[in-house]
């Protein structure tokens, strides 16, 4: 996108704040930052974060002072005022993941997203808050086939999930809309399908899991939501910078989404061989259902992980569309799904440890 044939939000010259910048997204999002010209990047990042990622950003800028990067804690309020000052849009991606506590969830990814909101309503040179939320945080009483999209309604009680992950974005959702509506935050909500790309090497939870020693297949003919991380960056960063979309709701996905069973199969081919066990719709419900009913049955000594509303959020067939990220953005995905399917296998490839299925 070349900026200066652009009507934007602001300027390349104006300051922007990205949480969580070292991460997997986070780094992309710098990047294209960089790349479309804007000339001061905030980078907030965590005493004990691993700066790698943007440490290779910089070394391939000609002036580094483009790329800011501050250490902080969104927990402590100082810190969040200093990162907001003067920024005109905060890409805020910075979350609690990987925590099976609902507390330790709500607390980095509620409480943060908080202190960051009070900080930033308080700038009166803020202009859009993107807030980097998740498909995690849509009902799963869809009608079986149906499509996923932004007019699907959220989880009304996401606490009853077993998954911390979707009650804390459900409460973030909740509270930016909150700012919205009674502090007069100007807001972008966006949700990502499955990020993928070179950097991670998990099979997503969508198509299976190995909790119980064998991988289970469990997607089959579903589509996967992906969206490659570079295509995820480039809509993250049009959310900030696009005219008019304020209060707006956007999914992320690409194109030509590939089924559970595809995916699968190829992964198998260019990746490693492992075995695996499909369990058809009908069969996989039931085995859900089998294990609520147990772990009711045993008060919790068996963890409630798979459950009838789990199964519906992850393996309920359901279609999916991104026509309003393209028609209200005027996003597309730069790299096609068979180039970054080619991509990351290639990644999980690579010498690193080797990658195990998510389970």
């Amino acid at each position: 996108m070349d900026l200066a044939q652009q009507d934007l939000l602001i300027e390349a010259n104006e300051p922007v704040l990205v949480t969580g910048a070292a991460g997997f997204i986070g780094a992309r999002v710098v990047a294209n930052l960089v790349e479309k010209g804007f000339r001061h990047v905030r980078c907030l990042t965590r005493h004990s974060t691993d700066l790698s990622r943007l440490r290779a950003i910089q070394e391939n800028v000609t002036d580094r002072t483009r790329i800011q990067v501050v250490t902080g804690n969104l927990l402590k309020t100082e810190d969040c005022v200093a990162a907001v000052k003067d920024v005109t849009v905060i890409y805020h991606l910075a979350a609690g993941t990987g925590i099976k506590s609902f507390s330790e969830s709500y607390l980095n990814t509620v409480v943060t997203t908080r202190n960051l909101l009070e900080a930033a309503v308080n700038d009166c040179k803020l202009r859009r808050f993107v807030n980097l939320s998740s498909f995690a945080v849509y009902s799963s009483k869809r009608q079986p086939g149906g499509v996923l999209d932004e007019e699907t309604p959220l989880e009304e009680h996401p606490e009853s999930r077993a998954e911390a992950y979707c009650y804390a974005k459900v409460k973030q959702d909740e509270l930016v809309m909150e700012y919205g509506k009674n502090r007069g935050l100007r807001y972008v909500l966006l949700r990502p399908g499955n990020v993928y790309g070179p950097g991670k090497r998990a099979i997503p939870g969508r198509v299976g899991i190995d909790s119980l020693g064998v991988f289970l297949h469990l997607g089959g003919s579903n589509k996967i939501p992906f969206t490659y991380v570079d295509n995820c960056a480039e809509a993250i960063v049009l959310a900030g910078l696009k005219h008019g979309i304020d209060g707006e709701v956007f999914n992320i996905l690409d194109d030509n989404l590939p089924s559970s069973r595809e995916f699968l199969r190829n992964y198998k081919r260019e990746v490693r061989k492992f075995r695996s066990i499909y369990l058809p719709h009908a069969l996989s419900y039931f085995f859900c259902f089998l294990w609520e009913k147990y772990s009711k049955w045993s008060e919790g000594q068996l963890p409630p992980l798979l459950t009838r509303a789990e199964w519906a959020a992850f393996w309920k067939p359901t279609r999916f569309s991104n026509q309003k990220l393209k028609t209200r953005l005027g996003w597309s995905p730069g790299i096609s799904t068979e180039h970054g399917m080619q991509l990351f296998f290639e990644g999980c490839r690579s010498p690193a440890r080797a990658p195990r299925p998510a389970g």
